[in-house]
C-alpha cells in the first residue's frame, strides 16, 4: 500500500499533467462554436493539443505550475499535522521530478526556495467531514496569470453604478472580465463569492473552482445569475487569449456567504482555461 506521501505525489502528478475531462470537453465544445479559420479556433486547438501532449508525455500542462492549494475534507482518523508533513514531502519530490516548477519565492529577498516550500506554501484548507473514516483531498493548481486578474469589489460602487443586489454583482463580474481581457489566459472559469469578509470572499470564490463544468448552484437565484453571466460575458467578444471569438469563459460559478451589515464584497476568482484540479479519496 502506498504511503500518504506517495499518494499525494501521485495526486500532484495527475493534477499537473492531466486536464480534467469536463474542462477538456468544454474546450472542445468551444472550438465547435468558432469559425474554423479564426484565431479563436487556432488558440483552442493549441490548448487541446497541449493537453493531449502533456497527458501522453507526463509533463506539466503549463510551465507555470502555480500555487498549490490543497482542500481537505478530513475524517476523525486523519491528523492535520501528519497530512502537512506528507504533503510537503510530496511537493519537494514533485519539484525534483519536474512535475512542478520551482515556483515559491521569498517575498522580501526575492530568493527562490527551490522546492516550492515556504511560508504559506503550499496552502492547505482544512474541513472536518464528520465521519470516523474516509477523507478526501482535492488539489488545485492556480497560475499567476489568472491570479493577477482576479478582483474584489466593495458595494455600493459609484463608478460602476453597482448597488448591493445581484444586478450590482453582475456589473462587478463583467467589469472584472473586461479588465482582464485575454491576460488571464481565457477562456476562463470564474468563481464568484458574494459576501463574507475580504479574506473569506477570496477563499469562497476559489472554492467554487472545484465544481465541475455545468454544476449549477442549488440556490435558484445564484443558478440564474451563473447562466446569465456566462451568456453576457461570452457576448463581449474577447475570446480565447483575447483574440476575439464567441467563448470568453467556459463557466461561471457563484456562491453567497454571510456578511456584516457594513460590508458587501463581491470577489471574482479568475481561473485560466488550464483549470488543474484532481481529487484523492483516502479510505
Amino acid at each position: 500500500m502506498l504511503s500518504l506521501s506517495e499518494q499525494l505525489l501521485d495526486l500532484i502528478a495527475r493534477t499537473s499533467v492531466d486536464l480534467p475531462a469536463d474542462v477538456e470537453a468544454a474546450l472542445a465544445a468551444a472550438l465547435q462554436r468558432e469559425a474554423p479559420d479564426s484565431s479563436a479556433a487556432s488558440a483552442l486547438r493549441t490548448m487541446l493539443e497541449n493537453a493531449a501532449l502533456a497527458r501522453r508525455n507526463r509533463l506539466p500542462i503549463c510551465q507555470d505550475t502555480g500555487m498549490l492549494q490543497f482542500y481537505v475534507e478530513a475524517a476523525a482518523d486523519f491528523p492535520a499535522q501528519a497530512f502537512r508533513t506528507a504533503a510537503e514531502a510530496a511537493v519537494v519530490r514533485a519539484t525534483e521530478l519536474g512535475l512542478l516548477r520551482q515556483n515559491c519565492v521569498e517575498t522580501l529577498s526575492g530568493k527562490n526556495t527551490g522546492n516550492n516550500l515556504g511560508p504559506g506554501c503550499p496552502q492547505i484548507y482544512w474541513q472536518e467531514n464528520g465521519r470516523e473514516h474516509g477523507s478526501r483531498v482535492t488539489l488545485l493548481l492556480k497560475g499567476g496569470g489568472s491570479e493577477n486578474v482576479s478582483r474584489q469589489y466593495s458595494l455600493p460602487d459609484g463608478e460602476l453604478q453597482a448597488g448591493r443586489d445581484l444586478s450590482g454583482v453582475r456589473r462587478c463580474v463583467l467589469d472584472a472580465v473586461v479588465r482582464a481581457q485575454g491576460q488571464g489566459c481565457s477562456p476562463g472559469i470564474l468563481g464568484v463569492a458574494i459576501g463574507g469578509d475580504r479574506c473569506g470572499g477570496y477563499e469562497l470564490s476559489k472554492r467554487q473552482l472545484l465544481r465541475k463544468i455545468g454544476e449549477r448552484s442549488p440556490v435558484p437565484e445564484l443558478s440564474a445569475l451563473e447562466l446569465r453571466l456566462q451568456e453576457d460575458i461570452n457576448r463581449l467578444g474577447i475570446g480565447p487569449m483575447g483574440f476575439g471569438g464567441r467563448t470568453t469563459v467556459l463557466e461561471v460559478f457563484a456562491a453567497a456567504g454571510g456578511r456584516i451589515p457594513a460590508s458587501y464584497f463581491v470577489t471574482v476568482a479568475y481561473m485560466c482555461w488550464c483549470c488543474r484540479r484532481q481529487t484523492l479519496e483516502i479510505v
